[in-house]
């Protein structure tokens, strides 16, 4: 499909670094004027002062926590208040812990799913009308390669990755013929600062070869551009390829091997974090 990205108003959530930072950078070389989003405000001005210096967009900031039930609402009146017709949503926001269920703060974990899960069916309710009645627009969610198959220690993270998989796809089907796209997106190890504050153990979601954030967007924005772009996009040959395997094995044979990578017992050797 062709995309007049100079039309678009993109919000991006977790959008101070990572991911989120790198939509941010390439959307904004487009054209696409950005409502940045993130709890970190201080390095969220950062992010959007280095796009006002390197682009010509509209760059606007909104410091959120997310994991408060109002964010969504609260966004939606702050760019109201400001007249900003957000025409599309990326929804990249999320944080993971990495320890056995049975050890996990409820509290944490609670905070993990409303980031994760709630907060981007917030946010797709709130701004979807809009897009439908304009006939425009695009939603990108981030799900994950963990969303394919178990992640013991991150069992929470890779069940509400799984339910932004199947919220997109029917998302997608719904929306067909609209003018309206949406997909999720599925990284794995990524480059990014995603165990900081993990823990030692989680040095095992950092071993073999890294995705960058770059990779991730590329694959991303090049599946926004198809004729007709799909449900689902997985970034990464290596990435798409496990998961091809996953589904030629049982649920016992994937949880097994799921078990075996995420064992912190395999002390793989310091990487960057994910």
């Amino acid at each position: 499909m062709t995309i007049d990205y100079r039309s678009q108003t993109v919000l991006i959530t977790g959008a101070s670094s990572g991911i989120g930072a790198a939509f941010a950078q390439a959307l904004a070389a487009r054209g696409s004027n950005l409502v940045l989003v993130a709890r970190r405000a201080e390095r969220l001005a950062s992010t959007a002062e280095e796009l006002r210096r390197s682009t010509d967009a509209r760059i606007e900031v909104i410091p959120a926590d997310l994991t408060r039930p109002a964010a969504a609402a609260e966004l939606h009146q702050a760019v109201t208040d400001r007249g900003i017709p957000v025409t599309s949503l990326i929804n990249n926001a999320a944080f993971g812990s990495f320890a056995l269920f049975a050890d996990a703060d409820a509290g944490q974990l609670a905070a993990e799913i409303a980031v994760a899960v709630m907060a981007p069916v917030r946010l797709t309710a709130t701004f979807l009308p809009q897009m439908v009645s304009a006939g425009n627009g695009f939603i990108i969610n981030l799900a994950s390669v963990s969303a394919y198959f178990p992640s013991p220690r991150m069992a929470v993270y890779s069940a509400a990755k799984a339910f932004i998989l199947s919220f997109t796809e029917s998302l997608w089907t719904e929306l067909r013929g609209t003018g309206v796209t949406a997909f999720a997106v599925s990284p794995g190890a990524t480059a990014t600062d995603f165990t900081t504050g993990m823990g030692p153990d989680a040095r095992v979601l950092t071993a073999g070869s890294l995705r960058t954030p770059e990779d991730v967007v590329a694959t991303a924005l090049h599946h926004l551009e198809h004729r007709d772009p799909g449900p689902t996009v997985i970034d990464g040959t290596s990435n798409k390829l496990n998961v091809l395997l996953s589904r030629l094995l049982s649920r016992r044979q994937n949880a097994r091997i799921a078990a075996h990578i995420f064992d912190p017992a395999r002390r793989p050797a310091a990487q960057p974090a994910r």
